[in-house]
């Protein structure tokens, strides 16, 4: 059977005169786009342009909601409750529809950005809240979580398709967390490195910590960082890696989540 991987990016992150990644030219490799929506990145003309453009490539789109951080983008842990969580989810998860819906498309997945990801990878509370709201918004979207995590988990409990991800360029440690980026190494800035990293995370199921240890993770798609500087080349090589090694490139389906 062959195997398939989504390949997800975190775009349309700019906002105003200031401008991140290489959206356009990263869209012609990815199969799902989650798209900033105002709290870390993002504004409103920002996220109609980013969906215009992912529907003209067919890719998926997802929400990308964050704590409300613009000074940190999104990647500074803040004290939210349940609830706050829960409203912010929402939120930002309702403004993006709405400009899906004007493009003629839908929200297809919902993947929390930064610190809130990470935060709700480990507070059973928080993910339980930000699963809550995908679902009373719309109980047919894939909630997207770190790999083995209690955001996933809280997902599946309540009867969402959830995806596992796993991430190419980023060091994990033994207990499957991602190496904080304020450690040395924290992020795989090579791109062999990288691709390598993302064949063994498919096509084996398991990934090198920095410990040196060998973990097993379960990968349904993987994060391409788009903010790299050689954002769109890496994206290319690791769909052409894929294609190479047999593996089937395709955005998430609920038929094939868990």
């Amino acid at each position: 059977m062959t195997k398939t991987i989504d390949l997800n990016c975190d775009m349309g992150e700019s906002f105003g005169a200031w401008t991140m990644g290489q959206d356009a030219d990263v869209l012609a490799h990815v199969t799902s786009a989650n798209i900033a929506c105002g709290f870390h990145a993002g504004d409103p003309e920002t996220m109609r342009r980013t969906v215009a453009a992912a529907v003209a490539h067919g890719v998926a789109i997802g929400a990308h909601p964050s704590l409300p951080d613009l000074a940190g983008f999104g990647r500074r842990e803040m004290h939210v409750s349940p609830q706050d969580a829960y409203a912010m989810t929402l939120y930002q998860t309702g403004a993006l529809a709405a400009f899906a819906r004007a493009a003629g498309a839908r929200v297809h997945h919902v993947k929390p950005h930064g610190a809130l990801y990470n935060m709700a990878a480990k507070d059973r509370a928080l993910a339980d809240a930000i699963a809550s709201a995908v679902r009373d918004f719309d109980a047919e979207l894939i909630l997207v979580g770190l790999a083995g995590s209690e955001l996933p988990a809280a997902g599946a409990r309540i009867g969402l398709a959830v995806a596992h991800e796993a991430f190419a360029d980023r060091r994990y440690e033994n207990d499957g967390r991602l190496t904080p980026r304020g450690e040395a190494g924290a992020v795989i800035d090579d791109v062999d490195s990288a691709v390598a990293q993302a064949i063994a995370l498919v096509v084996r199921g398991e990934v090198a910590t920095r410990q040196g240890e060998n973990l097993r993770v379960r990968a349904d798609t993987i994060c391409v960082h788009g903010d790299r500087p050689d954002g769109a080349v890496f994206a290319r090589r690791l769909r052409e890696a894929m294609q190479s090694s047999g593996v089937a490139v395709a955005a998430l389906n609920a038929g094939n989540t868990a």
